[in-house]
């Protein structure tokens, strides 16, 4: 203790801590309290002693700011000592004051402390407070005189992985689970370490084995769905999201990314369970309603709108996030000024990305031309900027897939094909393709209409079999039992997502099957395909105009002239198989299509050998009853047939000046003007 002044102080000051000792063991800490504050006004000796003990009475008391203020005097009077210095560290943490424990908390004292206590604080909120150099030095301190310190090895790894030290965090990381196998949080630490090192399939191999291991904790299973999400594995992420909120089914967190993933499944009913689920878990969730008014958007219910909007107010959302839900039913209301004001009052970390879009195409409506094209750019910079699955590169490897796949179709090429028959009597689907934008979902909603198809809107079928079979190299090779076995395949598909009842007709929707006529032609050598085709510089507008969900080929939209390169490629691909394998194509002109409906269609149905029926003029309705609209379409297919959206490109001609001449042969050879 520090030296006394006078034997009259040391008496008064031995006698008032005693007293004051002596209340807080009979349980009066107010008056122990009062006691002890009386010494310290009448100046007692020493005032370490009666400081310290006051920190410790006020922190009994629940006055945390009074006991780090004695606490604090007492310390610095005595600076060394140990007990002091972490009862005051202790008392700052639990005011969340951690940059000021740790200045208490120094390397000196740490160094000092036999104990270690001040160094595995010191550790611990250098950690928190993300000086991981400081916190490393702190945890090797107290690992020097305790190697076997499960907690210390578990932090000093993730603190070297806070520098960027992988390689010491996993050494770290398998020593802490050496010591304790039991400790799920060190699998997790682990794994991600390992993804820190791009040892991918080590950190799944751990998170595997650790789901195993530990049968009720969900975070492992999540932490597994985020690394297949990262590698873009979607089935396998779902399995293991699928699993984690089966282990915690109360997990608002796990709920809304369930609902999220959901909706890109397109399983609606299960989407919207999901947020609803959410919003009872944590009303305060505001991704949850923001989620919910995108279904509605997209299955054409706008009437859910307004009760969504009560419902949130209710639960205490803020009324500016609302303001984005506000919009959207304002802009089906066609009251587009109103619409846009409303998306000014939207905060800018509140979907910025939809919002963007939605205030592009106001002003599109509204006829600001050039402020519509920049803020479509805008929304698109939004869409590819710092996003982890690199969407442009994914768009440009598409593109030279393309243009290697167009110089494979070749003569020589068709002409080393295989022999081989079909022999099941199953009828082969029709396929309408087209580029996207260019009225495929009209088409299909008028389809629809028709009492004996059934329409497959962009589903994976075809997809997974030309997968399967390993591209378009794989076709030449083919032989009978082969392309049964693929028929088979994309029939089991189909009937998982679709199923036929006898004498239906299948149409598989599918705009950008444009470049899989080969494919197409192997598997299905009688199918009738509808080629839906518009205005080229209409069609390159609209998809860059579009939000869609980036996958390869829809990534390419995100620019103007990768949108203009990938429909050259597409129809370059398209023409090239077409002369190599004549197939039975009926066009369906968009213009046309606008102009008179039946005129227009009519023949298609004869085409089709299908019955004329009047329903399928009424596409409005089926278009209502029809749920999830998938594509970019989905509120403009509910409306009456307009003619507004031909030759929109005009108004942007000047924008898109620099990408006309890659499609100015296409623009010749349908027939249209530049």
């Amino acid at each position: 203790m520090v030296g006394k002044t006078s034997p009259n102080q040391d008496q008064d000051s031995g006698s008032t801590l005693d007293q004051a000792i002596l209340a807080a063991q009979r349980g009066d800490l107010v008056k122990a309290r009062s006691i002890a504050e009386g010494g310290l006004q009448a100046d007692a000796a020493d005032m370490v002693p009666i400081n310290a003990f006051l920190g410790m009475v006020c922190a009994r008391l629940q006055d945390l700011p009074a006991a780090a203020r004695h606490l604090a005097q007492a310390h610095a009077l005595m600076p060394q000592d140990i007990t002091i210095a972490c009862n005051l560290v202790a008392i700052l943490m639990d005011q969340d004051r951690d940059a000021e424990a740790l200045a208490v908390a120094t390397a000196e004292l740490a160094q000092a402390d036999e104990s270690l206590r001040v160094a595995r604080y010191r550790g611990f909120l250098a950690q928190k407070l993300e000086h991981f150099a400081d916190a490393i030095t702190a945890y090797e301190l107290v690992l020097a005189d305790h190697p076997d310190d499960f907690e210390c090895w578990n932090n000093l790894g993730n603190a070297r992985a806070g520098t960027d030290d992988y390689e010491g965090a996993v050494k770290a990381l398998r020593r802490a689970i050496e010591l304790d196998p039991r400790a799920a949080p060190a699998r997790l630490n682990l794994a991600d370490a390992l993804v820190a090192l791009d040892h991918v399939d080590e950190s799944e191999a751990e998170l595997v084995k650790a789901i195993d291991e530990f049968p009720d904790d969900a975070r492992l299973p999540y932490q597994l769905y985020l690394l297949y999400k990262m590698q873009l594995r979607q089935e396998e992420a779902l399995a293991a999201l699928f699993k984690a909120a089966d282990r915690d089914p109360n997990s608002a967190d796990y709920q809304l990314k369930l609902a999220i993933e959901y909706g890109v499944l397109r399983r609606t009913a299960d989407a919207e369970r999901a947020y609803l689920r959410t919003i009872e878990l944590d009303p305060t969730e505001l991704d949850a309603y923001l989620g919910l008014a995108i279904q509605y958007e997209h299955t054409n219910r706008e009437e859910e709108f307004a009760p969504l909007i009560a419902l949130a107010r209710r639960n205490g959302i803020a009324p500016e996030p609302l303001a984005y839900v506000e919009a959207l039913q304002l802009r089906r209301a066609k009251r587009f000024e109103e619409a846009l004001t409303r998306l000014d009052a939207v905060p800018a970390d509140v979907e910025p990305i939809r919002t963007t879009h939605a205030r592009a195409t106001l002003l599109d409506r509204l006829g600001r031309t050039d402020e519509a094209f920049d803020t479509y750019t805008r929304a698109n910079i939004l869409a590819y900027e710092d996003n982890p699955t690199a969407p442009l590169d994914r768009a440009r490897e598409l593109r030279e897939q393309l243009a290697q796949e167009i110089n494979m179709l070749t003569p020589d090429w068709r002409d080393s094909w295989r022999k081989a028959e079909i022999t099941d009597e199953r009828p082969d689907p029709v396929f309408l393709v087209g580029f996207p934008r260019s009225g495929t979902t009209l088409l299909d909603t008028i389809l629809m209409g028709h009492p004996d198809t059934v329409v497959m809107e962009e589903q994976p079928p075809l997809n997974r079999v030309e997968e399967a079979l390993g591209g378009l190299s794989a076709l030449a090779g083919m032989d009978s039992e082969a392309i049964a076995k693929a028929r088979d395949d994309y029939f089991t598909e189909v009937e998982k997502i679709q199923p036929l009842a006898p004498g239906q007709l299948l149409v598989d929707k599918s705009p950008l099957f444009l470049y899989r006529l080969p494919l197409i032609q192997r598997l299905f050598p009688k199918a009738k395909i509808i080629l839906a085709l518009r205005h080229p510089c209409d069609v390159v507008l609209s998809c860059f105009m579009a939000n869609f969900r980036l996958n390869s080929a829809m990534a390419n939209f995100l620019r103007l002239e990768n949108t203009a390169q990938l429909y050259d490629l597409a129809f370059r691909h398209w023409q090239t198989s077409l002369a190599l394998f004549p197939a039975s194509v009926h066009p369906i002109v968009y213009e046309q299509l606008v102009e008179d409906v039946a005129t227009e269609v009519r023949p298609l149905f004869d085409f089709l050998d299908l019955q004329w029926d009047d329903n399928v003029l009424d596409h409005s309705r089926t278009a209502k009853s029809r749920g999830l609209i998938t594509t970019a379409s989905y509120s403009q297919v509910t409306e009456p047939i307009y003619q507004r959206a031909s030759g929109r490109w005009e108004k942007y001609r000047d924008h898109l000046a620099p990408v006309i001449p890659v499609v100015e042969p296409w623009i010749e050879k349908f027939g249209y003007q530049s």
